[in-house]
């Protein structure tokens, strides 16, 4: 498994065909998805044109309320600014404390895929929410933070299209990969097969990148480790190259 090829940026065709993308993802797998939390919002444009032509397949947007995590980021507007730069699919993570007043408005912003949190699930029909979704042509599934219990996530997962692995408390800054994420993949992928797809988020580097999808993971998303480097292309080939690294490494293991 070699790096991604730089591609050329293409004309903006927004879709609402949620299994399409599914299907795009799943074929192209293991996806990096750049975290645009990280990105340099003064000039999106050029920004979104860099990752494309890095050969970037999709983008992740982290949405924080300011309630449900310590933090505020930003929220309807900024991903219809990037929709409208960009045909990628948008996956849109609501760290929000309340997904289903605002679903509606992010998926008419431009989101592709919309992640809620497990921990906001107090009720049984708070799960309709990831139905709903669906039925507005937006790919829905579930996240969860290291910290809760997946007794609290798997009763739902048949419901889902993906499951985002937490592998840091959502909405804190500072904290290192845990590796309980690596279990949760594994155990994720065992017990509801290939066609779920699986993210993960959250210390996703050239370091730990490989074991992720060494254990099942299909869309990792990627802040630090492109943003903060100066050549998008070389950063994105170098989180292709640990994936090939890993997979040599298991083949010399077994």
């Amino acid at each position: 498994m070699g790096p991604k090829p730089c591609l050329a940026s293409l004309p903006i065709m927004p879709s609402k065909d949620y299994q399409k993308h599914l299907d795009t993802l799943r074929h192209s797998k293991p996806v990096v998805l750049p975290s645009m939390l990280l990105c340099d919002f003064g000039k999106l444009a050029r920004e979104v044109e860099l990752l494309e032509e890095a050969g970037v397949e999709a983008l992740h947007l982290d949405v924080m309320d300011g309630v449900f995590v310590p933090n505020i980021s930003y929220g309807m507007p900024i991903v219809e600014a990037v929709r409208k730069v960009t045909q990628l699919p948008i996956d849109v993570h609501l760290m929000i404390r309340s997904p289903g007043k605002y679903a509606k408005a992010f998926v008419e912003a431009g989101a592709d895929l919309i992640t809620f949190h497990v921990e906001t699930i107090n009720r049984p029909e708070d799960v309709e929410l990831l139905e709903t979704i669906r039925g507005m042509g937006v790919a829905a599934g579930l996240a969860i933070n290291p910290s809760t219990p997946m007794d609290a996530l798997l009763p739902h997962v048949n419901h889902c299209d993906l499951v985002l692995v937490m592998s840091v408390e959502a909405g804190f800054g500072g904290q290192t990969f845990n590796p309980v994420a690596l279990e949760r993949l594994q155990l994720l992928r065992t017990q509801f097969g290939s066609d779920l797809l699986l993210e993960v988020d959250g210390g996703v580097n050239v370091a730990t990148a490989g074991a992720c999808v060494a254990s099942g993971a299909d869309l990792l998303v990627v802040g630090s480790a492109i943003f903060k480097q100066h050549d998008y292309c070389q950063a994105m080939a170098h989180l292709y190259q640990s994936f090939a690294s890993e997979a040599q490494s298991i083949i010399k293991a077994t």
